[in-house]
């Protein structure tokens, strides 16, 4: 069987490409290289240059590498960005999953796993998400996940193709310095640059309904969200026609400020953050329920956040040296 991973070039999906060549899959990565990094591909894994909204190059893609399955993780994924181009972002990321599911259903490509978010659901009012508790996307962003899930399902429904939408929390860490996120989009990269610059770190919003007034979030790291994707890539593999809505998180909330904290405790740096105003789109707390797929899959994350920091800083300095403190 050979999976092709859409956006197998990117952070999450050079992680991914990494664990499921690991575990014996074969692998093939198609990717437009916007914001991927093509040596972060294996060698020894095919590299293909394109968009999902090019239905032909998506063709022969499938085509010329008897492609068996995807893993569909190319998409547009800055909340604020998504707010003020939601078009854009309706344009990349539920136009280019309808353009792909075309091609793959025409292909008879029997297992099709994507990549969701936890911005689905919104503000939640509960302690836990489950993957029942009703979707209520803040940002266009999440909108688009939430329309992508309803579309792979709804194929799915209509083609019998295996289907699986994973509901990502907040991923980071790095499996290995050379892929680490060297993005500043998302909270500990963020973090890292500001200390860098010899500025604080920020703070968006500090009058949020929780303990220290700082949005809360699930982390989990991108080691275990790729092992994840091995384990449901080969749950659909193995049943045809099944359909998994599946959360990927840890079940536990750690908020800004004690990010902050745990990132200076790390890095040696010691400087308070400055708060400025909300962003739009964010949800004051939203943490995950695993126990579905644990339950039905046996999948349980191993890393905890002080991994996370840990080994996001070693990728850091592989690529800012310059941050290390003395």
């Amino acid at each position: 069987m050979t999976w092709l991973i859409t956006g197998g070039a990117g952070y999450i999906g050079a992680h991914v490409v990494r664990a499921m060549t690991e575990a014996g899959e074969r692998t093939v990565v198609y990717d437009d290289l916007s914001t991927g990094v093509a040596e972060r591909v294996p060698a020894e894994v095919p590299l293909v240059r394109g968009s999902v909204l090019d239905a032909d190059g998506v063709a022969r893609a499938l085509a010329g590498h008897e492609v068996t399955g995807v893993v569909h993780l190319a998409a547009k994924k800055q909340v604020g960005e998504s707010v003020d181009r939601p078009l854009h972002y309706y344009r990349e990321n539920v136009e280019g999953l309808r353009v792909l599911l075309e091609a793959v259903t025409r292909a008879a490509v029997p297992s099709f796993l994507f990549s969701s978010s936890a911005a689905v659901y919104g503000m939640p009012d509960v302690d836990l998400v489950t993957e029942e508790t009703p979707c209520h996307p803040l940002s266009p962003y999440g909108e688009t996940k939430l329309a992508g899930e309803w579309l792979v399902r709804a194929t799915g429904r209509a083609t019998g193709l295996a289907t699986a939408s994973l509901r990502y929390f907040n991923v980071a860490g790095a499996a290995a310095p050379d892929l680490a996120d060297n993005g500043v989009s998302n909270l500990i990269p963020m973090i890292f640059e500001r200390l860098g610059e010899g500025t604080a770190p920020r703070v968006f919003g500090d009058d949020y309904p929780t303990p220290d007034g700082t949005c809360v979030r699930d982390y989990i790291h991108v080691a275990d969200l790729a092992e994840a994707h091995v384990t449901v890539a080969r749950a659909l593999r193995s049943s045809p026609g099944t359909a998994l809505t599946l959360n990927i998180g840890r079940g536990e909330g750690v908020s800004v400020r004690e990010m902050i904290d745990r990132v200076n405790a790390v890095t040696g740096y010691d400087r308070p953050p400055t708060v400025t105003p909300r962003r739009p789109g964010d949800p004051a707390r939203v943490v995950a329920s695993a126990a579905r797929i644990a339950a039905e899959l046996g999948w349980h994350a191993k890393y905890d956040v002080q991994d996370m920091v840990v080994s996001a800083w070693e990728g850091w300095l592989r690529d800012h040296p310059e941050a290390a403190r003395s």
